[in-house]
């Protein structure tokens, strides 16, 4: 059985995407690290499903859906660098802001749905999402007053959601992966 996670995207990110001319389009890949420069995709496993969610005036958006297909490094990376100054993975340049120069960074290859920053998670549903960590303890967001999310810290990195959880987000992206 699959699982399913979130990632938040920063505003640095998130900006990139928007002047690259990302918007509507379908990220190939998504990058993880061994360092706290980029999440680590530690525990995501083919077939899992990541959310890369965004925060904005208080208000979280999905940007897009993303199902695993592998973490390997393929052709379409390019060719794995001969010196420090060369490009990790010149062939993912045109997504570059997802992480690509991040410490350790490593490809993850995913099937996503298009970025897209107006799909906010809608207030009462912000109480109800929960996550679990590997020992099975749940938890919810903190810092959620009036539907709105008052600080992001409890969205920073990459999180298990419980099934649940997972099910209503899909329900909200909506786009099939």
């Amino acid at each position: 059985m699959s699982d399913a996670f979130t990632v938040l995207w920063t505003h640095d990110t998130c900006r990139a995407l928007r002047k690259a001319g990302r918007v509507g389009e379908r990220p190939p890949v998504a990058f993880s690290g061994v360092h706290s420069s980029l999440p680590a995709w530690s525990g995501a496993r083919v077939g899992d499903e990541v959310y890369a969610l965004h925060v904005n005036r208080c208000v979280v958006y999905v940007v897009t859906r993303m199902r695993v297909i592998d973490m390997e490094r393929r052709d379409c990376c390019g060719t794995e660098p001969a010196t420090w100054r060369d490009p990790a993975f010149a062939g993912h340049g045109d997504w570059s802001m997802l992480g690509v120069d991040g410490c350790g960074a490593a490809a993850v290859h995913v099937d996503a749905t298009p970025v897209r920053f107006d799909t906010p998670i809608p207030g009462e549903l912000l109480t109800r999402l929960e996550w679990r960590n590997r020992r099975g303890r749940t938890r919810t967001l903190k810092y959620v007053v009036d539907g709105r999310l008052e600080r992001s810290i409890s969205l920073q990195g990459f999180y298990r959601l419980v099934a649940e959880s997972a099910a209503e987000l899909a329900e909200l992206s909506g786009d099939a992966v």
